[in-house]
C-alpha cells in the first residue's frame, strides 16, 4: 500500500508559546512524508521568527503562508494554503492542537478515495496547557494518562481516547454515535475535492466554517471516515475573543442554506483569490 504525501495545514494567529509546542510535536512524526504551510490570519513578526527558527532545523518543509492583519479572515488564508499546497492529500489542524506522535501517519493510513476523514481531540485545561514543555512532548509523555493526570484534572472521554490501543480504538471509532463532521483542528481531505467545492466559504467567521465544508463535500458525494479515537492531537486551552453571538448566527443561517439546498460549491470561496 502506498500511503499518499501529505500537506498539513496549520491554522494560527498570535499565539507563539502555543504554535511553538506544535511544531515540536511535527518534528518527531512517525511519518515524514508531508510539508507544512502555516496559515496565519495576520500574526505579528514574532510569529514568522518562530517560524524561520524551526525551519533551520526541521526535516520538514515548512511555509509561512501569511496575509496582513486585517481582522477575522481565517477562511481566505486557509484557501490560499490549500492553492499552495503541493501534495494531493491535505490534513487541517490549529496552532494550538499537539499531534501525537502517530498523528500524520494515521491520516496517511487511512486516506481513501470518496472520503474525508474526521479526527478528534483532547481538549485540556489551561493548568495542563501550560505545563507541558518541549521534553514533554518529544519524551511523548505528554499524551500519557498517569502523566497527565498529575498536572491537573482531565475528563473521562479524554482518558478514553488517550487509553484506547489498536483495536479497540478502531472499535470505538466504528460504534461512536458521535457524527464523522469536518473539523478544522483535526480532518484531512483530497485537494481536489476541496477543489471542487471552492474550498472555504469566506462570508464566515467563528463558529462552524469548517463544518459548512464537510457538508458541501457531503452534498457533493464525498463520504466520511471516523478516526476520532486513532488519530489523537491535544488541544491546549485559550480564549476566543473572536467568537461573537453576530459571528455564529450569520454562519448558522449559511449551513441552513447549504443543508436545505444541497449546496456543493460556495461562490465565496478559492475562485476569489487572485491570481489563481
Amino acid at each position: 500500500m502506498v500511503l499518499p504525501k501529505i500537506t498539513v495545514i496549520i491554522a494560527t494567529y498570535n499565539k507563539t508559546d502555543w504554535l511553538e509546542k506544535v511544531l515540536h510535536g511535527y518534528s518527531i512524526q512517525t511519518y515524514e512524508d508531508f510539508e507544512i504551510i502555516i496559515a496565519d490570519d495576520g500574526s505579528t513578526e514574532e510569529t514568522k521568527a518562530l517560524i524561520d527558527r524551526f525551519k533551520k532545523d526541521c526535516q520538514v518543509e515548512i511555509t509561512h503562508c501569511w496575509h496582513e492583519d486585517k481582522g477575522y479572515r481565517r477562511q481566505k488564508i486557509l484557501n490560499e494554503s490549500i492553492v499552495m499546497a503541493k501534495y494531493d492529500y491535505i490534513l487541517f489542524t490549529d496552532g494550538d492542537c499537539i499531534p501525537r506522535v502517530d498523528f500524520v501517519e494515521t491520516h496517511a493510513r487511512h486516506a481513501e478515495k470518496g472520503y474525508f476523514l474526521s479526527g478528534g481531540y483532547c481538549k485540556l485545561p489551561m493548568d495542563i496547557s501550560e505545563a507541558i514543555d518541549e521534553d514533554d512532548i518529544k519524551s511523548k509523555r505528554c499524551f500519557e494518562v498517569k502523566w497527565l493526570k498529575k498536572q491537573g484534572t482531565l475528563s473521562g472521554k479524554n482518558i478514553l481516547k488517550l487509553s484506547a490501543k489498536d483495536g479497540f480504538a478502531d472499535f470505538l471509532n466504528a460504534v461512536t454515535p458521535t457524527g464523522a463532521t469536518f473539523n478544522n483542528c483535526n480532518s484531512s481531505a483530497w485537494k481536489s475535492d476541496l477543489i471542487a467545492i471552492n474550498g472555504y466559504d469566506e462570508r464566515m467567521q467563528y463558529g462552524g466554517p469548517d463544518r459548512e465544508l464537510g457538508e458541501r463535500l457531503v452534498n457533493n458525494g464525498i463520504r466520511t471516515k471516523q478516526i476520532r479515537y486513532t488519530g489523537i492531537c491535544l488541544h491546549l486551552d485559550h480564549p476566543r475573543s473572536y467568537k461573537t453571538k453576530e459571528s455564529i448566527d450569520k454562519n448558522l443561517k449559511i449551513r441552513a442554506y447549504t443543508k436545505k439546498q444541497k449546496v456543493t460549491r460556495t461562490p465565496y470561496g478559492i475562485e476569489k483569490l487572485q491570481n489563481y
